[in-house]
């Protein structure tokens, strides 16, 4: 048996009500922080999906994405070293397509069948944008969902799969283009959406003998909460009792990540014994059938969708989105000479920055960030084994307020932090905090981000946040 052995989302902690982006606006959509990307959601996924793993059985991580950070240069690979992850595994990028998430996890499981791996982390995330005023604009919403495919302790079973393509410019985005652009409304809807994924629904049911009566949810990609429901109706399924909640009004589309995203929420409340039909949709569709094991109990207490849609903070105004997505740049006083990033110091550098190790000392135990060579409390010279942090939680121990360094994050909290097992740190900032609202002992959890950019190369470090879940 070959499915899904784990799964874990990330939705950024931010949301902007639509009536500030348009008045008669409903619901609200999630909106990444100025220091997260789509790489940075990947990695807060793959870490949630890989909680309790033993990650040398991971053998491949696939990474899936219409707004990879680089042109040129691998963003599975930074997944890769951000997770932990061995270094002889294979990593690939599927780029281009809405539905990338999904060719990834029919390669997976043909790859898992084959017996060319064992264990493959897939990984799908987005930041799209939508033109100011336009619909895109309201809908396009933020997030990552990461699956792990394998076929030892299978919670949700792959029955089958069917895909087809469909080559019509309906939405697209050319490579100098910084927003989603789209033809008419119904004639993408109708030949491209509906048609498409009627068409590849029906065949996989017509394949495998089922009709809609066999499933207890259909989890279906949406661009909106009427025509999905449009779709469901056409396919034979019930819109209010079997179609997974499309979210639209909680986050939005999110892109490529959206389908594993509603899987996931689909998952928390699903039972033993269930069928899901999960379909993607992006130049044609891929449908798989799911069948729910008694291995799903096992992995309830994965990061989901409900508690990180539950944990969030209005973003206010207009504005502050604007400034938050590079779209409006704000004078915020005197002009600093921008940072250099040296791709030397980040190779040489990569198991502190990337992977966040920290040392502990072989001769007294105890563990120190950045690393040293003498030990802080002993004094040993290199008696030290490396200990991943990324991964441990950690307690505020004090902290300052800086005014001036970041223009984006006034006032950014610089801590020190205590990790829970031992260790302290003076070196990682805070993101995603209301100062008003530190206290001394917090709980605070690691979250990849980036420091910022300069001359085309992104400098991703490692920060600290208040624990959400």
């Amino acid at each position: 048996m070959i499915g899904i052995i784990s799964y874990g989302a990330y939705v950024p902690l931010w949301r902007l009500r639509r009536e500030v982006i348009s008045r008669g606006g409903r619901g609200e959509k999630s909106v990444a922080s100025f220091d997260e990307d789509s790489l940075t959601m990947a990695v807060s996924a793959v870490n949630n999906s890989l909680a309790g793993m033993d990650r040398e059985l991971v053998d491949a991580l696939f990474f899936a994405s219409t707004t990879f950070p680089y042109k040129e240069k691998q963003g599975s690979s930074i997944v890769a070293a951000a997770t932990d992850l061995r270094r002889n595994i294979l990593t690939i990028d599927s780029a281009n397509t809405l539905r990338g998430g999904t060719s990834s996890v029919k390669l997976a499981k043909d790859m898992v069948r084959a017996g060319s791996a064992r264990n493959i982390a897939v990984v799908a995330s987005d930041c799209r944008l939508g033109e100011p005023g336009s619909v895109f604009e309201q809908i396009c919403g933020d997030g990552a969902g990461a699956l792990v495919i394998g076929d030892t302790d299978v919670a949700v079973e792959i029955e089958g799969t069917y895909s087809v393509y469909n080559e019509m410019i309906d939405v697209w985005r050319a490579d100098d283009d910084k927003f989603v652009r789209a033809w008419e409304d119904r004639f993408i809807q109708s030949q491209g959406y509906i048609k498409g994924i009627q068409g590849a629904v029906t065949a996989l049911m017509k394949d495998h003998s089922m009709e809609p009566r066999d499933f207890a949810k259909a989890v279906i990609y949406a661009p909106d909460q009427k025509r999905v429901a449009e779709l469901v109706a056409k396919l034979g399924f019930d819109p209010e009792k079997q179609l997974q909640d499309p979210l639209i009004s909680a986050m939005g589309n999110t892109g490529t990540a959206y389908p594993l995203m509603l899987l996931i929420a689909s998952l928390e409340d699903a039972k033993p014994g269930d069928r899901i039909l999960w379909a993607s949709y992006g130049d044609g569709s891929d449908v798989l059938i799911l069948k729910v094991a008694e291995a799903i109990e096992n992995i309830r207490d994965r990061k989901g969708m409900k508690k990180l849609l539950a944990s969030k903070k209005d973003l206010g105004d207009y504005t502050a989105y604007l400034t938050r997505k590079g779209l409006l740049k704000m004078d915020r006083g005197p002009k600093y000479s921008p940072q250099v990033v040296s791709a030397t110091a980040l190779w040489r550098d990569l198991d502190e920055v990337i992977r966040l190790y920290g040392v502990k000392c072989n001769s007294c135990g105890t563990i120190q960030y950045p690393p040293q060579r003498i030990c802080t409390k002993c004094h040993a010279r290199d008696q030290f084994e490396k200990v991943r942090l990324s991964d441990k939680r950690a307690k505020l121990f004090t902290y300052s307020l800086d005014f001036v360094s970041n223009p984006l994050e006034v006032p950014m909290v610089v801590p020190v932090i205590d990790f829970d097992g031992g260790g302290r740190s003076a070196g990682i900032i805070m993101t995603d905090q209301d100062p008003k609202e530190l206290q001394i002992g917090m709980p605070l959890e690691m979250s990849f981000r980036k420091l910022f950019s300069n001359d085309g190369i992104h400098n991703y470090f490692w920060k600290c946040a208040p624990l959400r879940t």
